[in-house]
């Protein structure tokens, strides 16, 4: 017989799928992050070189940015530290390389800050920095829900990944097994990738990125393009 995991309260587990589900409706599959700029440039092509992207990517951005900065937003919100929010609201902001970037944080920001008004879910205290980045709002959505902060960093990483791949799927010849191959062989990363993250202090912190800004940057006139970044 089965025993059932107790450990995991299964509101907040529900929380958690909401949350980075692709029908959540912010928009993000608009935003392929400098990807499609990168098939375009020829660095991403097939398959195996996806894959390297994308362990680039997470090895050098979501490590030293995205998911530390969850855990600490985290723990701000549960603190009602004002202070460190913003603080570290304006340093997400700021380590956005390129217009696209930023624009893609500030407007999932917004969505999400729509979305929980409609749900009322947005802080009873009635603050947000004025410029929420979409981290800062995903770190008080896991607080509210009572999110473990490692499972809110897995599942944000999750939520990027399965982004990439459906914006591989759409622009590149990538069948559906190709990126569910690709998801295999990336899970023990995603898990390594929090782990790392949790391990840094904050002056080890800051994206390593310049390809990524590259294709990002190139992406603003490229002349035929489905994604917003």
């Amino acid at each position: 017989m089965m025993v059932a995991d107790t450990t995991r309260d299964p509101l907040a587990l529900m929380g958690l799928m909401q949350l980075v589900s692709p029908a959540l409706p912010i928009g993000a599959f608009a935003w392929s992050q400098g990807l499609e700029s990168a098939f375009e440039l020829g660095w991403v092509h097939d398959e195996e070189s996806l894959g390297e992207w994308l362990a680039g990517v997470l090895e050098d951005g979501l490590v030293r940015c995205e998911l530390p900065l969850i855990a600490r937003q985290q723990q701000a919100w549960a603190d009602d530290d004002r202070q460190t929010l913003s603080v570290w609201n304006d340093w997400l902001q700021a380590n956005r390389e390129t217009h696209e970037l930023a624009e893609e944080d500030l407007r999932l920001g917004q969505a999400l800050v729509r979305l929980l008004g409609d749900l009322s879910l947005l802080p009873e205290h009635g603050w947000l920095p004025p410029r929420p980045a979409y981290v800062t709002l995903f770190a008080w959505v896991a607080y509210r829900r009572g999110i473990a902060p490692v499972d809110a960093q897995l599942g944000f990483a999750w939520a990027w990944l399965e982004n990439q791949l459906a914006a591989a799927c759409k622009a590149l010849p990538l069948g559906q097994t190709a990126a569910q191959r690709l998801i295999e062989r990336l899970r023990p990363a995603l898990v390594s990738a929090v782990t790392r993250a949790n391990t840094l202090g904050d002056e080890d912190l800051g994206p390593v990125l310049p390809g990524l800004a590259l294709a990002s940057a190139l992406h603003e006139t490229q002349y035929s393009r489905l994604f917003r970044s």
